[in-house]
């Protein structure tokens, strides 16, 4: 997925204990434990239920924001047929932040309070976002890279313990599926093209790279939320297990390409059956997770912005339901 472990709790503000009652608490322990889905109407602990909420709607928040970066190049694609394509994409993601909503929305919350919850820097999205897309050649490794690296973390979550947020999984990671394909393409198109192209494409894996590695969150040692999310079968892969796996698929597809993964750390480990790698420059994930991102101001500004210029179709809907319930009740 998007989210990266990103909510962390504030340690000046008091964390509310409740109490929950024991027999339900241990059934719906021994539920999860079974691989049993936890349904809207099911018994939940509070804390589970606030874990999800702030879950699905960074999944849901990165997907609407994650629009922004390839939206900026829609009138520079450089076909007919790559902008269809693209403008497909975007359509696709901006579907899967609705998946999203809807879903956590089952949980109690509501879209307002999520929206705003984005808006006003409270809740987060995912750090790849923030990141400026400067070429037409980021757009190939946007979907290469950046939706590999989701299909990565979204795939167990097709086995996640919430049942609605499993079977939203389930069309959003055959969808990804089709974006990580179609960057691969741009990329491979761009590496056998000129030497102006192929070069292009080095920039683009050169600055994308280690912002992909960054998309599976923190070590595990340093992972605020995992144990937890463990247990209750929210996650069920490590922030570092699934970076090595991308790490060993995405290696050869470099090589592939004749591009240059850029890390000189990057070497096959026989015995573990694959690839040593660099560390992870974690002071700039942490500053870009703070808002501090190249382009973050300006991916909260133009979603704000949007939220504002759509204010008169919400209230015509709400306008237009209104009279639709009076005529049902006169």
């Amino acid at each position: 997925m998007y989210t990266t472990e990103l909510g962390k709790a504030d340690s000046k503000a008091p964390v509310p204990l409740v109490q929950e009652d024991p027999e339900l608490l241990a059934a719906f322990e021994a539920r999860v434990a079974a691989d049993d889905f936890i349904e809207p109407k099911d018994w939940m602990p509070d804390a589970y239920r606030k874990t999800l909420v702030r879950q699905i709607s960074q999944h849901a928040h990165s997907e609407i924001v994650g629009m922004l970066p390839e939206g900026n190049w829609l009138t520079r694609a450089p076909s007919l047929r790559r902008k269809a394509v693209l403008l497909a994409k975007v359509q696709d993601e901006g579907g899967h932040g609705l998946y999203l909503y809807c879903a956590a929305e089952t949980l109690g919350t509501s879209r307002e309070d999520m929206i705003d919850a984005l808006h006003s820097g409270k809740a987060k999205y995912s750090t790849i976002f923030n990141y400026p897309t400067l070429t037409w050649a980021d757009i190939g490794a946007i979907g290469w890279l950046v939706d590999g690296a989701a299909i990565m973390n979204q795939v167990p979550l097709q086995r996640t313990s919430y049942g609605p947020y499993a079977r939203a999984m389930v069309k959003v990671c055959k969808e990804e599926s089709f974006h990580q394909r179609q960057g691969y393409e741009i990329m491979m198109a761009m590496a056998n093209g000129t030497p102006e192209q192929k070069a292009m494409a080095q920039d683009a894996l050169n600055r994308w790279w280690w912002p992909s590695l960054m998309m599976f969150g923190p070590p595990d040692a340093n992972s605020p939320n995992s144990a937890q999310s463990f247990r209750w079968r929210i996650k069920r892969d490590s922030n570092d297990d699934l970076r090595q796996k991308f790490v060993d698929i995405t290696v050869p597809q470099a090589d592939y390409l004749g591009l240059t993964v850029p890390d000189p750390a990057v070497t096959w480990n026989e015995v573990k059956g694959g690839y040593d790698f660099g560390e992870v420059d974690w002071e700039e994930f942490y500053a870009v997770v703070r808002g501090e991102g190249p382009t973050a101001k300006e991916r909260l500004k133009a979603r704000r912005e949007a939220w504002d210029n759509g204010a008169w179709v919400r209230e015509a809907a709400d306008a237009h339901e209104a009279k639709r319930r009076a005529r049902l009740a006169a």
